[in-house]
């Protein structure tokens, strides 16, 4: 969280990031953790119309290979990319997408997880002056130090400072050609 002075003694709280706030090598610890419940994760595996027993069945999951219910994995990903938004991607213009999404140990209810990002790389929208596009990778651990995801992920966000006009472009002007789904 970054507060920002506004006027005398008045100050407004903010999250996420302008384009200029992200270096690559960053790294950021994401707090706080969250612990999953048997709850979180029924629901929300019923939710997505996951009928996988395995998720929600616990005479089944004691039959399987952890000898218990195992957490949905989409949980998991939602979860852990959840805890990077505070500090990350809340003034997203938007989310670009996920990447190279590996699934390292099993998470079952009871753990708790934390989040921990760094960034990759920045680059200036080609589409969209103005803007720019954040790849970061995220590491999800449980409070074991035991890693459980690992992802790539791309949001694109505004720039504080608007970029000099392309050559044969007038400011203002906003016919620049769109550079596909990447911007």
């Amino acid at each position: 969280m970054t507060l920002r002075h506004v006027k005398d003694n008045e100050y407004v709280e903010e999250h996420g990031g302008d384009y200029e706030d992200f270096e690559p090598g960053m790294v950021i610890r994401h707090w706080p953790g969250r612990t999953l419940s048997e709850a979180d994760n029924t629901w929300l595996t019923l939710l997505t119309m996951n009928q996988h027993p395995l998720h929600f069945d616990q005479h089944y999951g004691a039959g399987a290979e952890y000898g218990r219910v195992l957490v949905n994995s989409g949980i998991t990903l939602c979860l852990v990319g959840g805890m990077t938004v505070q500090a990350l991607s809340a003034r997203a213009v938007a989310n670009l997408g996920w990447d190279k999404v590996r699934l390292k140990s099993p998470v079952f209810v009871g753990d708790t997880l934390y989040a921990t990002s760094r960034i990759l790389d920045k680059r200036p929208s080609r589409s969209r002056p103005g803007q720019g596009i954040i790849t970061v990778e995220t590491t999800g651990t449980k409070a074991t130090g035991e890693t459980v995801i690992v992802f790539e992920r791309s949001f694109m966000v505004r720039c504080r400072e608007l970029p000099d006009p392309p050559k044969g472009q007038e400011p203002g002007d906003t016919t620049a050609a769109v550079d596909g789904p990447n911007a």
